[in-house]
């Protein structure tokens, strides 16, 4: 099975929270409610240094993803 680069997610332990699922390297969920991040991967010192824009990259295209999925859903 293929996943989507990104996946919505709710919880009703937490009915306020909208969280976004990222399942590509490095993985994580962002909770867009309170912008909180939890990593799937470990990083070292210096894998945190080099991913630190490819993450501003991927926290970014989460939110357009959820935008582009709610506005979907309005139309």
């Amino acid at each position: 099975m293929t996943l989507p680069k990104f996946i919505l997610g709710d919880n009703t332990e937490y009915p306020n929270a909208i969280f976004v699922i990222h399942t590509e390297f490095p993985r994580f969920i962002i909770n867009l409610e309170n912008d909180e991040l939890e990593w799937f991967e470990d990083f070292d010192k210096d894998d945190q240094a080099e991913l630190e824009l490819e993450t501003e990259n991927a926290i970014k295209q989460a939110t357009d993803f959820y935008d582009k999925e709610i506005a979907a859903y309005d139309a």
